[in-house]
């Protein structure tokens, strides 16, 4: 059964991401939007809908005038098995002491790694965005300094690659969290795929918000691998669940947006310890007070 992309451009993420909510307006009604910067230095903004049924042209055509928007390319997507080629097109990463590969590249292991399998899947998080990978040089920092966590959650975990990463470390229990049921599903098989299934405990939950993410707390280290808005309003949160002189790995922040993360954390007492980026993307360790 074929299905159908929308794709415009147009100047400015205030503009595209007010095109993209509105997209989701439209009837038929598209099963996602995707809002993204080109990288090549021209300022303009991909926006982009997908459909089950061919959009309305009319509809694509009023919204691109409304927004100065660039007009909508409509076309058929090809039935490919996206999962499969994704398999298929996906190298091992590499960060510090961790190895992250698909079972496609198990040969490929090199000895005295920590070895994470991640299959490609629904769910975020296979090592290869800079996000996550910011996030796993975090944990091999804090691993080279000499830090050892006892209590250590995964806030938002996806593919739990972190928690496992963790728990492959220090062998104690990891909790990780994500308030994607499919991501939990996908969590709890990749836990059971690295021979964590014990060791890594798998929950659906809004946040910190659940009764055994605050029967387990306070936590030595938090990893919140989200995005910037999430991350901001989940410091009082955060910090309360994290014990004095524990860490908080944070991710899924622009560059540009980490100076705000880091100013609502200091708030919540902590200090900015390390901070890395990849790309567009940072990653950062905040020290909790105490």
């Amino acid at each position: 059964m074929p299905t159908y992309s929308a794709l415009t451009t147009l100047h400015g993420r205030d503009q595209a991401e007010a095109l993209g909510i509105a997209m989701e307006r439209l009837t038929p009604e598209p099963t996602g939007v995707g809002v993204f910067e080109i990288e090549d230095g021209s300022g303009l903004w991909e926006v982009g809908g997908y459909f089950m049924d061919p959009p309305d042209d009319i509809a694509l055509s009023v919204l691109a005038a409304a927004f100065s928007a660039n007009s909508f390319v409509v076309s058929e997507v090809p039935d490919v098995d996206w999962v499969a080629k994704v398999r298929r097109e996906l190298s091992p990463v590499e960060a510090g002491r961790f190895f992250v590969y698909g079972s496609h590249d198990a040969d490929k292991v090199p000895e005295g790694r920590i070895a994470l399998l991640i299959e490609a899947s629904m769910a975020f998080g296979t090592g290869h965005h800079g996000t996550t990978l910011g996030c796993l040089r975090a944990l091999d920092h804090l691993i080279d300094a000499g830090f050892e966590a006892r209590q250590v959650i995964d806030v938002g975990c996806g593919t739990a690659v972190l928690a496992m990463a963790a728990a492959k470390v220090w062998s104690h229990p990891v909790l990780a969290s994500d308030i994607d049921p499919v991501a939990v599903d996908v969590a709890r098989a990749n836990a059971v795929a690295n021979g964590l299934a014990e060791q890594v405990r798998c929950i659906e939950a809004t946040g910190l918000d659940h009764p055994d993410i605050l029967s387990a707390a306070p936590f030595d280290l938090v990893f919140a691998n989200i995005l910037k808005a999430p991350l901001m309003n989940l410091a009082p949160s955060i910090s309360a669940a994290t014990c004095a002189g524990g860490y908080a790995i944070l991710s899924g922040l622009l560059n540009d947006q980490t100076q705000d993360v880091v100013k609502i954390y200091a708030k919540n007492g902590y200090k900015n310890v390390w901070t890395d980026s990849i790309g567009e993307w940072s990653a950062l360790i905040m020290k909790k007070s105490g």
